[in-house]
């Protein structure tokens, strides 16, 4: 559908909506119409609330029609509303003069139609959209009823919304175009490894939509399954025993591991010290601290025996109930420090027939991140320089290559933005694109 079209539909729907939500002004003021247009608007109004765009009918899944057709009721609410407001306060003299109850039928029919409008769009975007997100729809619902505020904060809602809906739509049907050239198919199978302090759950993957989407591009994936909180060693150990058992079960000889923050420094450990390596293709490691964290250093030197004992026995209940055996919270973070790391680095060396390569992002400002990387991004920059909310740039750079990201603008690429954690559309970087060509140029390199 062209865009004149569009407007044609949009114009033809939102006068449908102001004559049935002003039905009574307009016999009013125009007597001579007679009842035939009062048929026919109540008739485009229905139409307009069960079928809002024939545009977005070729949106590719139904979410996004629902999202799609939400934000086009909204903006059939702004243009029919504005203009219910503009011709109610034109005719409010005529209905006073002639009675009270006119002006009130007036106020209640338009108040109907544009409400019915209104919370049509309202849920459908409320119970479709991902990108609004726990943050705009409490600021919709508290500024719902603030005059001119609830306006502004609509028109946000409805921006937010239909750039979901482009962005999604141009993503899959991008997938389903490139579907045969099987951009991730690599040789051998991904092997995705999670950072300290998750875990790799059914229901809510660590690394968000990345997994899914390296699939629809031909990649084959597992995960570590190691547990959350653990030292370098141990963590490593349970690696090896995990790509052995892949090893036995899949009959695939090596594999191209994808590690995050500490899980890089895991497989590096079980790659040069445990002989990982003969089941290793390539180690991509991501915001993964390599110099460590001169924070972390200063934490645990300056923060008193008693107090990060009771820290840690209350993150070691934590860990236990979320599925760890033995979890070590002390021996996690200590592994992740500078000193610790400088030891390591001499002690772990990287293993001939190895690709490594790895990636590192910037946080531009500490708002830009969500909790608790807003909060810690001005320490770890105090102590540790430009950083990703966790760990410093410095840090990141390991093996053949090294890609360094950012985005525009005030917010950047924090260490959870990396891993698609919140599951949020940034600008100027889209995580799961960058994913495929990190695992299409594995495949080019023939791993």
């Amino acid at each position: 559908m062209n865009q004149l079209t569009k407007y044609g539909v949009r114009a033809f729907y939102s006068a449908g909506i102001f004559l049935t939500a002003n039905t009574v002004l307009a016999g009013v003021l125009w007597p001579e119409m007679g009842g035939l247009w009062r048929t026919t608007a109540a008739a485009v109004f229905l139409l307009a609330n069960l079928l809002p765009s024939f545009a977005n009918r070729s949106l590719p899944t139904s979410r996004l029609r629902r999202c799609g057709n939400g934000c086009e009721l909204l903006t059939l609410f702004l243009i029919s509303a504005t203009a219910s407001v503009l011709f109610t306060l034109y005719g409010a003299k005529r209905m006073f003069d002639e009675s009270f109850w006119l002006f009130f039928w007036q106020i209640l029919t338009a108040f109907l139609a544009e409400a019915a409008v209104f919370w049509n769009g309202m849920v459908r975007i409320y119970l479709s959209s991902f990108q609004l997100g726990a943050k705009w729809r409490v600021i919709g619902a508290l500024c719902g009823w603030i005059p001119v505020v609830n306006l502004l904060v609509l028109i946000r809602l409805i921006r937010i919304v239909r750039e979901e809906t482009d962005f999604e739509s141009m993503r899959i049907l991008r997938n389903r175009e490139r579907k045969e050239e099987r951009l991730c198919a690599t040789r051998y199978p991904i092997l995705m490894v999670h950072g300290v302090f998750f875990r790799d759950y059914k229901y809510f993957n660590y690394w968000g939509r990345i997994p899914k989407e390296l699939e629809e591009n031909g990649a084959v994936i597992y995960y570590g399954n190691h547990q959350s909180a653990a030292s370098v060693a141990d963590s490593g150990r349970e690696l090896l025993e995990r790509i052995r058992e892949l090893s036995r079960e899949t009959g695939c000889e090596k594999f191209n591991l994808i590690a995050h923050s500490k899980g890089g420094l895991d497989c590096r450990y079980a790659l040069s010290v445990l002989g990982m390596d003969q089941y290793a293709a390539s180690l991509t490691t991501i915001n993964t601290p390599h110099r460590g964290c001169v924070f972390a250093d200063y934490l645990l030197n300056e923060i008193p025996k008693p107090v990060k004992d009771k820290v840690a026995a209350g993150y070691n209940r934590a860990l236990r109930k979320l599925g760890d055996d033995k979890p070590d919270f002390l021996a996690a973070v200590t592994d992740l420090t500078a000193s610790a790391l400088r030891d390591f680095n001499q002690k772990v060396p990287d293993c001939p027939g190895v690709f490594y390569q790895s990636v590192g992002s910037k946080l531009n400002r500490a708002s830009g991140g969500r909790f608790p990387l807003n909060f810690s991004h001005a320490l770890v920059r105090y102590f540790d320089g430009p950083n990703d909310g966790l760990v410093a740039e410095s840090s990141f750079p390991w093996g053949e290559r090294f890609r360094f990201l950012t985005a525009r603008g005030k917010r950047g690429i924090s260490h959870g933005d990396m891993i698609d954690l919140n599951r949020e559309n940034i600008p100027d970087f889209d995580v799961r694109e960058f994913y495929v060509e990190l695992v299409h140029d594995l495949k080019e390199r023939g791993c």
